[in-house]
């Protein structure tokens, strides 16, 4: 029989101490800290979120039913809900977005090589925002409108293996244009974003970074057309056309030609225009890229329906921002697994089978494998809705 490590701190093991301790000691996360330490507040916030617990009072309970298991687990010490509050309200939540973003370092590298669906070799990211909303009486400080609140939570996702790349938290008044002004642009990438991101003072900013960008054109948009090229009906593409634009604060804006096509989706019958700066790629590459710009709307999902964002177990700008990035966190760590073990099953299969087997004895990979049935994507149980 197997004596190993429990199924949950071989999830963990995966990070590395040495790195975990750098980001604590880069924000002073554990200065005076005698007892709960900032790797036992991740370790509780982390199993809420893969075993699906709904509070503070949750996770104690849970974790407390289990005092023999405890050190197994990784933790240290006792437990409370009050000393986890606490540690949510006032430990820099920068500590847990470094983390993830070694850990997207790691699972990028994993997924390097996995397919997109099209021929290109460059990285191709998707760019959108989600609003998460919240209770203006509880949350004050994310004041959205007159008798509600909310944030926004701004997403670059690698196409390869769907990997947030960055993520930005702001207020949910926000226009989601401005994310572009915090983008290191990537010479060479491709960036897909729908019509909010239409700016041409900022979308000049990629041609000066010599990178690409795939968007939806606004239906008031005046240009003159330079050229036409020649276009095959048959595969939905109308007209393919190089342009200029007319009005005089666009020109200064973005002194520089436009690719414009128009496209029309048999399946749905949705006409569509876009606008790009890349002129070789076929027209029709340059509509299936805009296509699998829905792999960001697919992320939001999972991670609304999946993880724990159901009820904040704060209600602080700390404290909520430490919440969304541990769940980031546990999001990267099961594409690890999925990936290191080369599991057909899905994320969320994969993310359900350790939610209830964080206590047993056994190897991830026999875990993985022994589990019978794939459970359908579709399924909509814990499902997770931001809303108060």
């Amino acid at each position: 029989m197997y004596a190993g490590k429990l199924v949950f701190a071989q999830l963990t093991d995966l990070i590395h101490p040495e790195q975990f301790r750098r980001c604590v000691r880069r924000y002073k996360g554990d200065y005076k800290v005698k007892s709960f330490s900032c790797w036992n507040q991740f370790l509780c916030m982390a199993f809420g979120q893969l075993t699906f617990r709904e509070s503070l009072r949750d996770v104690e309970t849970c974790l407390r039913s289990r005092p023999d298991q405890l050190y197994h687990l990784g933790l240290r010490g006792e437990v409370s809900r009050s000393v986890l509050s606490d540690a949510n309200r006032e430990r820099d939540w920068r500590i847990y977005h470094d983390l993830a973003q070694l850990l997207i370092q790691r699972a990028r590298a994993l997924y390097a090589n996995e397919p997109i669906g099209l021929e290109l070799n460059e990285t191709v990211y998707a760019l959108d925002s989600t609003t998460i909303d919240l209770c203006l009486n509880l949350f004050p400080w994310a004041r959205f409108r007159r008798a509600k609140a909310a944030i926004k939570l701004h997403t670059l996702l690698d196409f390869r293996g769907s990997i947030p790349t960055f993520i930005s938290i702001s207020q949910g008044k926000q226009a989601d244009v401005r994310v572009l002004d915090e983008l290191v642009l990537e010479p060479g990438a491709f960036y897909v974003m729908d019509r909010g991101y239409v700016d041409f003072q900022r979308l000049y900013g990629f041609v000066l970074a010599a990178a690409f960008f795939v968007t939806r054109s606004k239906t008031n948009l005046q240009f003159t057309r330079l050229e036409s090229r020649p276009v095959d009906s048959s595969t939905g593409v109308r007209s393919d056309q190089i342009i200029w634009l007319r009005h005089f604060s666009s020109i200064q804006h973005y002194p520089d030609k436009l690719r414009r096509i128009h496209y029309v989706d048999e399946d749905t019958g949705k006409s569509l225009v876009f606008l790009t700066n890349h002129f070789a790629l076929p027209a029709l590459t340059i509509a299936l890229l805009y296509k699998g710009r829905w792999k960001v709307e697919l992320f939001f999902k999972w991670i609304k329906q999946h993880l724990r964002i159901r009820h904040f177990y704060g209600t602080s700008d700390n404290a909520v921002k430490t919440q969304i990035w541990i769940s980031i966190c546990v999001y990267v760590l099961v594409a690890i697994v999925k990936k290191q073990l080369e599991s057909e099953k899905s994320l969320y299969s994969i993310l359900q089978i350790l939610s209830v087997n964080s206590f047993e004895q056994k190897p991830l990979h026999q875990l993985l494998a022994d589990s019978a049935s794939p459970i359908p994507e579709g399924d909509t149980c814990n499902q997770l809705v931001f809303s108060y």
